[in-house]
């Protein structure tokens, strides 16, 4: 693919991370997490509901021991404190291996002057990993629900967000895996795209330069 600086001047292009910046989760990532919590066929299906049931509990702050206790209780599970902290770091491993071709977006849009930011439905965890880290160079802001107990579509979270980067909403540019993520966005003006590949997210962000 041709890769070439994607310069919107006065325009934020504003990022969800899971699923967008980061890759999906693989096989061996899932099958560790299942392994740690002890759980194999019918108790694995279970295991899976009650992680997705409470997770927007978690995005919204709740702690991550909480988060995993809570999960404990629907299925049953005894896990003593170490084994909570190997399922917590198993699982944030899982998001952190992130998708090159977005990558690629995210550097071409710096290249070209483009002003990013990222909003994250996440556990407040995920906050000093998202800013230290090796992404946090290209974001002048970063906003992880979990630190402010609002999470997406709650219009608040988007309200936030413009003001904490001083803008409009006509001036952000949101892209999010999530549909109702993004019409959230929408909602209030800001110009949308559901997120399916990173080439895709390219020619979407291209075609708003002319």
């Amino acid at each position: 693919m041709d890769r070439a600086p994607i310069s919107l001047p006065g325009r934020v292009v504003i990022f969800d991370y899971g699923d967008v910046v980061s890759a999906r989760r693989s096989a061996a990532d899932r099958d560790a997490i299942a392994a740690l919590a002890g759980v194999r066929g019918e108790d694995e299906e279970k295991f899976w509901n009650s992680y997705y049931a409470h997770r927007d509990a978690l995005d919204q702050g709740t702690g991550a021991r909480a988060y995993w206790r809570a999960i404990a209780g629907d299925i049953g599970a005894d896990w003593d404190e170490a084994r909570v902290h190997e399922l917590w770091a198993a699982d944030f491993r899982s998001w952190a291996t992130v998708n090159p071709g977005t990558i690629e977006v995210i550097s071409d849009l710096a290249a070209g002057g483009t002003r990013l930011a990222l909003l994250s439905n996440a556990g407040p965890d995920f906050g000093s990993f998202l800013r230290r880290g090796a992404l946090g160079d290209y974001f002048e802001e970063v906003f992880v629900s979990g630190e402010l107990g609002l999470i997406k579509p709650d219009p608040a979270i988007y309200i936030h967000a413009l003001a904490g980067l001083g803008i409009q909403a006509a001036d952000a540019v949101f892209t999010d895996n999530r549909a109702d993520n993004v019409l959230g966005a929408e909602a209030l003006g800001f110009t949308g795209h559901v997120f399916t590949t990173p080439a895709a997210l390219r020619a979407f962000l291209t075609s708003l330069e002319s």
